[in-house]
């Protein structure tokens, strides 16, 4: 194992110093790049830092019905974490963006504008998701905001249009206010996360 992280680490080395090491005339001037160096034995060696890579196992399965239900997991946490990551986005961006309106009226009217924007933009994407996949995104949503749907809601078009929504998805059997829950509930879902992260998904 010392051998095969000394091979990587000497070529990735190598390939560091290739690629400064073009003819003068291909290249424009640059700052040259210093690399932190360690001194072993009166040697001098650059310090190249290298990613982790992790090796992904796909998990060992009791039943058929099992490797069903994770693939399955895996699919939908491919569909959704987008999303929710997109919409972590939007609150941040609103939010930063609300905090330069001095005037409640035009922080209401903002709101609306976006509000229909996002029905605008999502509604599409939504009527392709499955239920199971809404209910998802719902938990994922908690995950990426730590706020759940219906507190974002709340926060930002206040409780009587959080209560509809909730009403609303209450009709369908899901819940704005479904938590997020890494430890437990939702364990494989955060491995999943995890490796899809990693790209090994």
């Amino acid at each position: 194992m010392k051998h095969l992280v000394a091979h990587l680490c000497g070529i990735a080395t190598l390939l560091l110093l290739l690629g400064h090491s073009a003819p003068a005339a291909a290249q424009t001037y640059r700052q040259p790049v210093r690399l932190p160096v360690d001194i072993y034995e009166g040697d001098t060696i650059p310090v190249v830092h290298l990613p982790n890579v992790y090796i992904y196992r796909p998990p060992q399965f009791g039943s058929r019905r099992q490797e069903r239900f994770y693939w399955r997991n895996v699919r939908d946490v491919k569909k959704t974490l987008p999303i929710a990551r997109e919409v972590r986005g939007i609150i941040i961006e609103t939010y930063e963006y609300l905090l330069t309106i001095p005037d409640e009226k035009a922080r209401q009217a903002h709101l609306e504008a976006v509000e229909k924007g996002l029905l605008d933009q999502y509604t599409p994407r939504m009527r392709k998701l499955t239920f199971r996949q809404g209910k998802m995104l719902i938990k994922l949503i908690d995950r990426e905001c730590q706020q759940t749907g219906f507190e974002l809601i709340k926060v930002f078009m206040g409780s009587l249009k959080a209560n509809f929504y909730q009403t609303f998805a209450a009709l369908f059997g899901a819940s704005l206010k479904k938590e997020y829950d890494p430890d437990i509930e939702d364990a494989e879902i955060e491995e999943i996360i995890f490796w899809i992260d990693n790209g090994a998904l």
